[in-house]
């Protein structure tokens, strides 16, 4: 199982997530396209998992590179390609099927609850999950779903939260698969810190770290779960 990884920031790893893979002994090829890797030929490409970035899908104009991966992306998710997006990887996802990416009403910070959709709970990797749990979401964009597109989730102030398109292509806009030490990373991201400080406050990482602490062995168990269930569900069948 060769999986392809798609990195916009060294500190956005697939953490719990990558634990999956290696424990499935998945073979691992990351770009981090921030620091001008390419992407490589699909061909042997078994998957795609896209993390997150202090970027906006939107930001071609300055990142000409977003332009050749929601491209990249589009290509793979419409021939059948199983793809997993989390945060921008959600958004790059929903942009390269035609969707709109835009400035949420409010950036979205916190340790907050997410709501499974009546779909989402009848989803095959989906429906493992609590019908409402507690996520990390720091994120100022949100995305309008896709044509043909599947909700799987919301909360009250992002209602588009995750989406399946087609059986294999998924993605979600919040984090679970985060640790506090790499949250604390995230706050020495400028974009991050500001997001941070600007919804809940200065001085406000400490709680927030505090809070990802408290209730990150029930996130990071969410995470292996929801990702056990997508490997289950887009990879084993297509074996």
């Amino acid at each position: 199982m060769r999986v392809l990884v798609l990195q916009h920031i060294a500190c956005e790893p697939p953490g719990a997530y990558e634990d999956v893979l290696r424990k499935h002994g998945a073979a691992i090829h990351r770009v981090e396209l921030d620091e001008g890797e390419g992407l490589p030929d699909r061909a042997g490409i078994d998957a795609i998992v896209c993390m997150g970035g202090p970027m906006s899908a939107t930001d071609d104009a300055e990142l000409p590179w977003l332009t050749e991966e929601k491209a990249y992306i589009a290509d793979a998710v419409r021939t059948g390609v199983p793809f997993f997006g989390v945060c921008l990887g959600v958004q790059l996802l929903a942009a390269s099927l035609g969707a709109r990416v835009y400035p949420g009403p409010a950036p979205e910070v916190g340790v907050l609850p997410v709501e499974l959709t009546e779909e989402g709970r009848y989803d095959p990797v989906f429906s493992g999950l609590p019908s409402e749990f507690l996520t990390l979401q720091w994120h100022g964009d949100t995305f309008d779903l896709p044509q043909g597109a599947v909700r799987l989730a919301g909360s009250p102030a992002y209602p588009n939260q995750a989406f399946r398109f087609g059986e294999p292509a998924y993605g979600v806009q919040f984090h679970i698969e985060v640790s506090p030490e790499l949250a604390g990373e995230w706050a020495e991201v400028p974009a991050y810190a500001e997001a941070l400080e600007r919804v809940l406050g200065p001085g406000a990482l400490d709680d927030l770290i505090g809070r990802v602490d408290e209730h990150a062995a029930a996130m990071l168990g969410h995470a292996s779960s929801l990702f056990e269930r997508w490997l289950d569900h887009a990879l084993v069948p297509a074996s």
